[in-house]
């Protein structure tokens, strides 16, 4: 193997000018791509994640990123799962990142595991050993951190660094037989105790941790620590330009040092900055400790930023890809506000979602002058987006639930919705009057209103096309249409940056208390059959989900996944004028 195949040099700018819809990782591909170390290769990823918890929505940008690169060059990408840490990893994890993977539309060229590479590891670690570059070490965690020294002293080299090869062998070999206590030493490599960038002095390459790993079992009592697996893991695999976020900038000399000094193929490292959303926590370890502390239902709660729980609230694939695309590859950090995601999902829906009625409050109508016992089928348009969509009918009775806001006893004048002695119209139907209005005695609570209909009003037909009301209404037969639980999920956090807490807080302290509101609606009765995962709109509503764990075949139960616009930003600025 030559040089130009081991260590890969960062080109020289170009004189021709990259295209400008080209992000500055696909522009440094194309680069590469005319360097020798690329000749023979097709462009090759991996998409590298722990399985210590479910993925969200940051995952999703680097697994869109990852595959997307692959497919743009005609390359490969792999999934890969970094296994080194048994005591926090599990199968659950990684069967749901699989279907996380494959719901987003991607399909991985090969699947491994970087406990695949545990032999090659340990022979490689040996190898280091033997040239000595890489020592055991018996300083405890505390010791290791006072003589690392800081960002702007040099750390100090260990007492145990000069030991002798023969001596480093034969303790790795005992740390290996499992002859020490897990913390009771490391192997570490020999780089320099004064180098400007931390991560060199001597980092940890394994340490002694006896746990069951859920692929290995028992076989090994030492692990790799993620530096040492993830370049050689790269390396094993081809992988040609291994893709991380920025905070392993400064962890890439490491990776350098590496695969140079085991004189093995080099990939490339490219950082980009991970997603930072606005109303959103993003951290595995808080993420957990939500689910834990039951402040969550579960890791597909759909309130959380997991794929699973964005899956199981009634966002799509493409909206999610779509989402990925929009906001692109940046070199630095910045925060996108979480409206951008919801408008991914509201414009793709607005696409697809068939339209339906549902009134979230009901407040019955009783239509006077319609006859006793008649059900007229109205036909309603399924989505006015797609024509190919077609009609539906839906049942018109002489009782019916409308929303309760679309009633106000005392409207101002701009009100076109229902009042007393005024007009709308039923959606897909006729104009009403409201000619009484029936109150609770003991609490004065609107509970019913009796309403004339015109029957020469009704929709489509060239007379009731030319009676014109401002104002128009959905609604919900009383008789015919199903009671079905609805849970209106909104934003899980209340600040924008739910870290951002005051002393003695903490971002649990910014939870939003209203996040999850159950209430019981009534729909057309079409959606009795509504399989789970349908996604439907709920006309002048939003956008909902048939939840596919709590459904059941003809009880199905709806979550929304978002308004039919933004209401929150709204919200905020009420909130910060009153």
């Amino acid at each position: 193997m030559s040089s130009t195949d081991k260590t890969p040099s960062t080109p020289s700018s170009s004189s021709e000018s990259l295209p400008e819809r080209l992000n500055f990782i696909e522009q440094e591909i194309e680069k590469d791509l005319a360097l020798p170390r690329m000749s023979g290769r097709v462009v090759t990823t991996r998409f590298p994640p722990e399985p210590n918890g479910y993925l969200h929505i940051g995952h999703a940008k680097s697994i869109c990123l990852n595959f997307g690169l692959a497919q743009s060059y005609s390359g490969r990408c792999n999934l890969r799962f970094d296994d080194t840490n048994p005591s926090k990893e599990e199968q659950e994890y990684v069967d749901s990142i699989q279907e996380d993977v494959r719901w987003l539309g991607f399909e991985w060229d090969e699947l491994h595991y970087a406990s695949d590479y545990f032999d090659q590891l340990f022979d490689w670690a040996v190898q280091l050993i033997e040239a000595g570059k890489a020592f055991v070490c018996d300083l405890n965690a505390e010791q290791m951190r006072e003589y690392r020294g800081t960002l702007t002293a040099p750390g100090k080299e260990s007492p145990y660094r000069n030991r002798s090869v023969e001596e480093n062998l034969k303790l790795f070999q005992a740390m290996r037989a499992g002859e020490f206590e897990n913390g009771a030493c490391t192997l570490r490599a020999k780089i320099d105790m004064a180098a400007a960038n931390v991560n060199l002095r001597d980092p940890v390459l394994y340490r002694v941790l006896r746990a069951h790993h859920h692929r290995t079992g028992d076989k090994w009592c030492i692990y790799p620590m993620y530096d040492w697996a993830h370049g050689q893991s790269d390396s094993i695999e081809g992988i040609t330009h291994s893709i991380c976020t920025l905070e392993f900038e400064d962890h890439r000399p490491l990776y350098d040092w590496f695969c140079e000094n085991l004189k093995i193929y080099h990939p490339r490292q490219i950082e980009f900055a991970r997603l930072n959303l606005s109303y959103t926590v993003m951290s595995k370890r808080k993420l957990l400790q939500l689910v834990q502390d039951k402040h969550v239902s579960g890791w597909d709660d759909p309130r959380m930023p997991t794929i699973s729980g964005l899956r199981r609230r009634g966002y799509t694939p493409e909206s999610l890809r779509n989402f990925c695309e929009r906001i692109g590859v940046a070199k630095f950090y910045s925060t996108i506000d979480v409206t951008v995601l919801e408008n991914s999902v509201r414009e793709h829906l607005n696409a697809i979602a068939p339209r339906v009625m549902a009134v979230l409050h009901p407040l019955k109508v009783v239509l006077t002058n319609y006859p006793e016992g008649q059900v007229e089928m109205l036909d309603a348009i399924n989505n006015p987006e797609d024509p190919a969509a077609g009609t539906r009918q839906v049942p018109l009775t002489r009782e019916l639930v409308i929303e309760r806001d679309d009633f106000m006893e005392d409207a101002p004048k701009k009100f076109f919705r229902l009042k007393p002695g005024g007009e709308v119209r039923l959606r897909y139907g006729y104009v009403i009057k409201c000619e009484q209005v029936i109150k609770d005695p003991a609490t004065g609570e609107v509970t019913e209103l009796h309403c004339s209909y015109d029957p020469a009003t009704r929709s489509g037909s060239e007379e009731g096309e030319q009676r014109k009301v401002k104002g128009v209404i959905h609604w919900v037969s009383a008789t015919h249409g199903i009671e079905v639980p609805v849970r209106l999920y909104d934003r899980l956090f209340l600040n924008e940056n739910p870290e951002d807490a005051p002393a003695g807080k903490t971002f649990l302290d910014n939870m939003n208390p209203d996040s999850l509101q159950v209430l019981t609606a009534k729909v057309e009765p079409s959606l009795e059959t509504a399989a789970g995962g349908e996604r439907v709109q709920f006309e002048r509503n939003g956008y909902f989900c048939v939840d596919t764990v709590d459904s059941q075949p003809g009880k199905p139960v709806f979550n929304r996944i978002v308004p039919l616009r933004d209401s929150w930003s709204k919200i905020q600025s009420q909130g910060k004028t009153n």
